[in-house]
């Protein structure tokens, strides 16, 4: 296990409920992986026993090599992470959270240029309970780089964030991976699972369904043309050589690599078509590969 987050055969329940079912994934150092699932696939399990706030069932976890429950001292000195049951006493202010919490380390990051790094100046003296949600979410991912972590565990880390926030924690988690942090993300989000991740993970019912990168995830080969009007799909199939789908009344999907002469036909048929190209893609999109796994998943379980 030289991996900075190593998991092996993790199982963890309650009672009858099998919350993480034989779930295993790695992150090495200078990596993000984006840990992906429905309400209920177990990720907030697996994050929770990864950090030693749960003992699994089974498996084992591990960060830096260390057990986070034997060894949770050094591991926690290591480790940053923004789970979503947390908070700042709501007195407290971004700066005296960030000041108090500073005193725990032995070379912490300068408050101040966490301030400044997520955007919090404006609101350093703002009482917690007074902060917007993407203030509040921001003040929390601040006190989780407070101790140079070389692992970052971050659930959901832009819930409740405007566009201007996730731009800033986009930036941020970059920045951490340029440093030589490993960075775990939990998230719904989908695009943004997209923008960041070098790797994804995808959990259903407490068990890993699939896992690779975008590239790997996105299937067969496929031309996905979104047109003005509606376009015989036959038609289009006997000019590419290749089985076309209707995905909806302005969406065809088409089993074929995007080649020059391919694309040079298609072009061609729409013009003598007099139809309008709207948009094309060489691959599915991770939201529409994401729902074909979750449904494929469901329709195996109900099999």
């Amino acid at each position: 296990m030289s991996s900075a987050i190593a998991v092996e055969h993790l199982r963890v329940s309650f009672g009858d409920l099998v919350a993480v079912d034989d779930v295993s994934l790695h992150v090495d150092y200078g990596e993000v992986v984006a840990l992906l699932g429905p309400n209920g696939a177990g990720k907030t399990t697996a994050v929770e026993t990864l950090l030693g706030f749960r003992a699994p069932d089974a498996g084992v976890v591990r960060l830096h090599g260390l057990d986070p429950r034997r060894d949770h001292r050094e591991v926690v000195t290591r480790t940053g992470a923004l789970l979503q049951r947390g908070g700042v006493w709501f007195p407290m202010t971004p700066r005296q959270a960030l000041e108090l919490t500073a005193t725990y380390y032995d070379a912490p990051r300068a408050p101040d240029e966490l301030l400044a790094l997520l955007d919090l100046e404006r609101c350093a003296r703002t009482p917690w309970r007074r902060l917007s949600g993407g203030e509040q979410q921001r003040t929390l991912l601040a006190l989780a780089l407070l101790g140079r972590p070389r692992v970052l565990v971050l659930d959901e880390p832009t819930t409740a964030v405007d566009p201007e926030g996730r731009q800033v924690i986009r930036a941020l988690i970059g920045a951490e991976r340029e440093r030589g942090c490993a960075l775990l993300i939990t998230t719904h989000e989908l695009d943004e699972a997209e923008r960041v991740a070098d790797r994804l993970v995808i959990m259903q019912r407490g068990r890993v369904i699939a896992s690779g990168t975008l590239d790997d995830l996105a299937g067969e080969p496929e031309l996905i043309v979104e047109v003005a009007s509606p376009l015989d799909p036959v038609e289009l199939a006997r000019r590419l050589s290749c089985r076309v789908d209707l995905d909806g009344p302005l969406r065809l999907r088409c089993a074929t690599t995007a080649t020059p002469e391919r694309l040079a036909l298609m072009h061609a048929y729409l013009g003598e078509a007099g139809v309008a190209l709207v948009a094309l893609r060489t691959r599915a999109s991770l939201e529409e590969r994401y729902l074909a796994l979750i449904v494929d998943e469901r329709a195996e379980d109900h099999a």
